[in-house]
């Protein structure tokens, strides 16, 4: 038989259904299945290479989500026209699968793993992404690849007031809350999302719905496992030991590190060297005529510097640079730091620094969006950068990496929400932030200064934001933990979670969670948000002392831009014949003018270096999209003079007959140098013919009547 297909099927709360199937396409590798919800499929694969490479103390795993242009019927629009590197978009899905399956292969297994994600078909009412970490689990579950999952990943929105479990896109538009959810069956192992000013109580609501969700799936995950028969896994060789040699690193170091972790020095180079002193002195007094496994030795070492930091602060409740578990790091922030930028920042947080720039451009600065799901334009940009300098090491530039993307990505979506409608901004904002110096939370950082460079650069946006990273550090034996406020980098590798929320005062806006450990209860989870809430107010408390509220106005030397919003059916005037109109204002003011239609209505920006230009540019559109009024008096210039009177442009694209008998009020034979083609004059709107719609004009109404003339 050519095919063994296997299937199983999950019900969704709301009725619908997603299907996996194995045995059918990419039967060579490892483990592969398709995953289909409504009209989208995805095929997963996963291959891991039987040979293990000497020396590798860590798992090589590698994610990649791809989207076909096919799978919706469409072409690239690269140069090419063929799919390329991963976009931004592909990037961010990679990083929510790879950061929900890592942490369950086994901890000694380093053998190389790749998985590969692909949409094979699109469907804008069950979006793929919700999907690639649900898929990426199957496969590993047909495969014998050693795995503790099943693991699953499910989208929540707050959408009219009611939580919805993978929704599409039309009812994404309408969320207030929107968070993607990686889960086990037992615990919650990843989260990032955003949402509009939320309560702590409403993501703990939400994740409670996702998770719901996901232990449903991972049942029907271990169904599929056994139905396909992959219960028992590959066997492999994990880490070498040696017991002797691991007793004897503990009884030289651990007590030395403790000291070292006890110092609580505020600088990360202090203990970094203090470590390291302790690990030289061991191998010092080795016999130079004996030979012990160094590497081995130097894990052992590393094992006991987490262990004494954990203990340090789950014994002693003191962590690593002296601070209490809930108390910041010290901040200093300034604004307007760079003269000529439209907006600049300073951020400072313990060793974490950001210096962040804003700048404010047209609406041809817009970035294109071109995925298989979406083609538009993008006109908020936010890019973080992270030089090997910031954390004093040589790293050559290469371009952003998934990890800068992926923080760039988390500032952006922290930051959006509390910028001005499209009527009221009428740029292209371009935020970019530089990390200079880095000890944990540079992303939060990043938010802070970027809503400190936002409001320097007069830009209305609704409220401040800030960020703070939170971590714990738990004992399953004992059943301790500690909650950290705004953790160092040291504390991100030896904790159990990296959890980052960014909010205003009266709300989150954003959030990004990765556990590393087993066992998140949701009390825990509400305490690390609750002390989150009491550290990023905190932090509002400081940037505040710098600048509370956006600038009144603009920098002098930012270009001025203006959004008219004017009806639907007066976009085609603005425009005019094949854009006739829109180009002839661009030419006589020297300013910038695009149109989109966008909610029924058209929203006209106009963009300028100067007053003049601008105010030349919406006098013309102002004049195209206003409606004559009988009785108003308008500033008209004569466009032609006939024998019965001159036909005068009183608003632009609106003419009107001056007849003769309306120039004066003395009787006129003939229009010989009465008025003068260009000349501008004052006239009345006095009637609008209901048949033709055609206008007529006065001029003698607006001039003192003659005594001798009769009433």
């Amino acid at each position: 038989m050519l095919f063994n297909i296997v299937n199983k099927t999950i019900t969704l709360p709301d009725g619908r259904e997603i299907t996996i199937e194995t045995g059918k396409l990419a039967k060579q590798a490892d483990g592969s299945v398709v995953v289909r919800m409504g009209n989208t499929m995805l095929l997963a694969t996963v291959v891991a290479n039987k040979d293990i490479k000497e020396g590798l103390d860590f798992l090589p795993l590698s994610v990649d989500y791809q989207e076909k242009f096919a799978s919706a019927g469409r072409i690239p629009g690269s140069f090419q026209r063929r799919e390329g590197k991963l976009s931004d978009h592909e990037v961010l899905i990679s990083r929510l699968v790879d950061r929900v399956l890592r942490p369950l292969f086994p901890d000694d297994y380093h053998a190389e793993v790749q998985v590969n994600l692909l949409l094979i078909s699109a469907d804008q009412t069950a979006l793929p992404d919700a999907l690639a970490a649900l898929a990426a689990s199957a496969a590993l579950a047909a495969s014998d690849i050693p795995f503790n999952g099943p693991v699953s990943e499910v989208r929540v929105a707050k959408v009219d007031g009611e939580y919805v479990i993978n929704p599409g896109s039309a009812e994404l538009e309408r969320a207030t809350l929107e968070l993607m959810v990686g889960a086990t069956y037992n615990d919650i192992a990843m989260v990032e999302g955003e949402m509009s000013e939320v309560s702590e109580e409403e993501v703990i609501e939400a994740l409670k719905v996702a998770h719901a969700a996901i232990k449903d799936q991972c049942v029907a995950l271990k169904e599929f496992e056994a139905a396909v028969g992959k219960t028992e896994k590959r066997e492999y060789v994990g880490d070498e030991s040696d017991e002797e040699l691991e007793a004897r690193v503990r009884s030289f170091c651990y007590d030395k590190i403790y000291v070292v972790a006890q110092g609580g020095s505020t600088n990360k180079q202090v203990r970094k060297d203090g470590f390291k002193g302790v690990w030289e002195e061991f191998v010092a007094s080795i016999p130079e005529e004996e030979e012990f496994n160094k590497g081995l030795a130097k894990r052992y070492f590393n094992d006991l510097v987490w262990e004494g930091s954990r203990r340090l602060v789950l014994d002693e409740r003191k962590r690593l640079d002296g601070r209490k578990l809930d108390e910041v790091r010290p901040i200093a922030s300034e604004v307007d730091f760079l003269p000529n930028a439209h907006g600049s920042a300073l951020f400072t947080r313990g060793e974490t620094q950001s210096l962040t720039t804003v700048t404010l451009g047209t609406k041809n600065d817009e970035q294109i969006v071109d995925t298989p799901m979406k083609y538009g334009y993008s006109k908020f940009l936010l890019h973080y950068n992270f030089p090997g300098f910031s954390t004093g090491e040589v790293k050559p530039n290469r371009g952003p990496g998934r990890r800068e993307v992926g923080h760039g990505n988390l500032a952006l979506r922290a930051l959006k929400k509390v910028l001005p409608p499209l009527e009221d901004n009428p740029y292209t904002i371009r935020i970019v932030s530089d990390i200079l110096e880095s000890n944990g939370s540079s992303s939060m950082a990043t938010v802070c200064a970027g809503s400190l460079a936002l409001m320097d650069s007069g830009l209305k946006i609704k409220a401040p934001v800030s960020g703070i990273a939170m971590g714990l550090i738990s004992d399953e034996a004992t059943g301790k933990y500690a909650v950290l406020s705004d953790i160092l980098g040291d504390e991100d590798h030896l904790g159990d979670m990296d959890f980052k929320v960014t909010g205003t005062e009266n709300g989150i806006t954003a959030c990004q969670m990765d556990m590393k450990v087993n066992g998140l209860s949701f009390e825990v989870l509400t305490e690390a948000l609750m002390q989150a809430k009491a550290g990023r107010l905190h932090i509002l408390g400081e940037m505040n002392k710098t600048i509370q509220e956006s600038r009144p106005d603009l920098k002098p030397h930012t270009p001025r831009a203006v959004v008219i919003k004017i009806d639907r059916e007066m976009i085609g005037a603005v425009i005019g014949p094949g854009g006739k109109v829109v180009q002839d204002i661009q030419k006589e003011s020297g300013a910038t003018v695009s149109i989109e239609e966008k909610d029924g209505a058209g929203f006209v920006s106009i963009f300028s270096a100067d007053k003049t230009s601008m105010d030349k540019a919406v006098s013309r559109i102002k004049g195209i999209i206003l409606v004559p009024e009988i009785g108003e008096v308008y500033t008209g210039k004569v466009k032609s003079i006939m024998p019965f009177g001159a036909f005068v442009e009183f608003l632009p694209g609106k003419d009107g007959l001056l007849h003769i008998s309306e120039i004066k009020w003395e009787r006129l034979e003939k229009m010989d140098g009465v008025l003068e083609v260009g000349e501008e004059i004052q006239v009345k709107l006095v009637e609008i013919d209901k048949k033709t719609g055609k206008y007529r004009l006065s001029r003698k109404v607006l001039l003192p009547k003659p005594e001798n003339k009769n009433e």
